[in-house]
Order: structure tokens, then sequence, then C-alpha cells
């Protein structure tokens, strides 16, 4: 089991908005926490099981908890293949905020993310962790977001192969979504590019389960679609925070995107659905994703393109972008009429 961060590496940071949006409510106190006055952002982490694996997960808000307090909506990041939940809180110190669960904490949400099996601080096993393992990983993590909040509903907003395992959790636990974002997802993946060219090493993925990544592996992230369109310093800033956990990462959703596509079915999501795609993305075509979007049953839907952004939304110099069509979706108010 991997150690717990020293609480001095995740003291508490300066919020710089109010956006406090009300929900429903939340009284838990967390296992370790970081006291804070005002409108600071407060973190903490939790640990979830599955069965005897442990899953590392981290919390951010506007200030602790308080009893009897209106709770905070929450939102979950899932992370992809490639990464850990690092990327969704990313400092690249003199280039503006790149936290997108900083920027949603001070928008008024209570926000969540997990390092799934065989990924950053979370246990290591002999699987493979592909979308099917996520799902366990995500089912794990509810029980979490519900003692810990008192509630039951949750958005959750997935990049890259982290879309994949949101969406594959919607089909089987259709009473804890509140509304999704897939971000970089991919459907059936035709036509793409990228895809084609991983599905090269289809047969180690089937006889390995981790593969290796190194500091040029994660550059490509940002430079394999259009160079220019992520900010170098982000990129080697999430490679310093990810090869801390080594230079393997697992091979399970690889496999799944080049062999077993589709694994997420849009007749059974039922929930609400934006889909954002970057511009430039190499793995998920326009008509791959107008395909996925015309099948949802729910009216309560929507497909952005973000101009000028590449696959991963959340590290692109354009970020602000993704961090408005999300904002806006998750605040939809209810319709009256349907």
């Amino acid at each position: 089991m991997s150690n717990l961060e020293n609480p001095a590496r995740r003291d508490v940071i300066k919020g710089a908005g109010l956006g406090l949006i009300a929900g429903t409510f939340a009284d838990a106190v967390p296992a370790q926490a970081a006291p804070v006055e005002g409108s600071e952002i407060w973190s903490s982490e939790y640990w979830a099981k599955k069965g005897d694996v442990p899953l590392w997960m981290y919390r951010k808000r506007l200030g602790a908890p308080r009893p009897g307090e209106p709770a905070k909506p929450v939102v979950f990041f899932v992370h992809g293949s490639s990464v850990t939940s690092r990327v969704f809180d990313l400092k690249v110190p003199g280039k503006g905020e790149y936290s997108v669960m900083n920027e949603f904490a001070r928008y008024g949400f209570d926000c969540w993310t997990m390092d799934h099996e065989n990924y950053g601080k979370s246990g290591r096993t002999s699987g493979n962790s592909d979308i099917a393992s996520g799902v366990e990983d995500l089912k794990a993590a509810a029980e979490v977001l519900t003692r810990e909040t008192g509630q039951v509903k949750f958005h959750f907003i997935g990049e890259s192969s982290g879309a994949l395992r949101a969406g594959a959790y919607a089909m089987v636990a259709p009473d804890k979504i509140n509304r999704l974002v897939f971000a970089a997802f991919t459907y059936k993946g035709e036509g793409s590019p990228t895809l084609k060219k991983r599905a090269e090493q289809v047969d180690y993925y089937r006889t390995h389960n981790m593969r290796k990544r190194d500091r040029d592996m994660i550059r490509s992230i940002a430079t394999r679609d259009k160079p220019g369109t992520s900010d170098v310093a982000a990129i080697e800033a999430l490679a310093d925070a990810e090869l801390q956990f080594g230079d393997q990462i697992p091979t399970g959703t690889y496999l799944d995107m080049t062999a077993n596509l589709p694994v997420v079915l849009p007749e059974k999501v039922l929930a609400p659905v934006l889909l954002v795609r970057g511009e430039y993305d190499g793995i998920a075509t326009v008509a791959d994703l107008e395909e996925f979007y015309n099948k949802l049953p729910n009216g309560d839907r929507q497909f952005i393109i973000l101009p000028g952004t590449a696959h991963s939304v959340v590290l692109a110099i354009n970020r602000q972008l993704f961090w408005h069509v999300t904002r806006a979706f998750l605040n939809m108010p209810q319709p009256i009429a349907t």
C-alpha cells in the first residue's frame, strides 16, 4: 500500500473566486483535514477498498465540510490510460491555473478524483486495469462519496479512457449518475489515426499487463495531434508529477481501445451527457462521436468541439474553453416541460 502524502505538500491553496452552489447536505468529517478559513481551497485524502486493493482518493472544495451546511454538488474526475489523477490537479509555476479541481472548487463543486488500480498511489496487482476494472474502482469510490458527503448521485467528468470508465460505470449504476461529461471520448474508434497506430501493438497488450511510459511518451500526449495546442511547461510539469510513480503503466485500456470497442453503449447511458472533443483530436473522429451522440436516449445532451485544442482538453492552452462549457452543462437548470 502506498504511503499518504506529507500534509505539508498538500497545504491549502488560496481560492480566487466564490461561485458557491447549494446542493443537498454534507456532514462527514474527513479522514485527514487541512483546516482553512474563508474562501481557501481545502483538501483531504481518502482510501477506498476494492476487495483487498486499496484505492487512493483525493478531494478539494472551498472550506472544510461543516455539520448541517448545504452540500456542494459532487463532481468526480476520472483519469485516462497514461496518466494518474495528478492530471486534474497540476501545478505549473508561472503559467496560470492548471488544476481543474481548483477551478471547479472555486465554482462551488465538491471535487473528487482517484488513482485507479495499478496507478499512482493505489494498490498494485497482476491485473491490466482495463475498463471493467475501472468500473469496479468507481463502485468502490461511490461508497466513499456517499459516506463522506451524504449524497447518492454525482457528476462524472472523464477524459480519454477515463470517459470510457465513467460511461461503462454509468451503464451499470444509473442511479449514481447526475450528469456526465465525456472529454476526448471514443465510441467505435473508426477512422482514428492514433488507434490505428496503437493497434500495431495489440499482441503486446494481450500478453503484457504493463507497458513502458517515459518522459517522451508523456510529451507525446500533447504533440501527436497538433503541436502548439499545449504548453511545453505544462507537459514537463505533468511528466515530473507522473514519473515519481515509475516508468510502467497498465495496458488494459489500450487493449480495450484497440480490440474491444465499443465498450460504452449509448443506448444504455441514461443520464444527461456532454461530449467534448478537441478540434484536432486524433483518437475520435467527429463522425464517430456523432453516431454515439445520436443514439443517446436522453434529450438533455450536448456535443461541443473546442477550437485550437487536441486530445487532452484538460492540459490545453485553451483549457478555459473546457472549463466554460463543462461548468455551464453541470449548472443546467432542470427542464420544466419534458
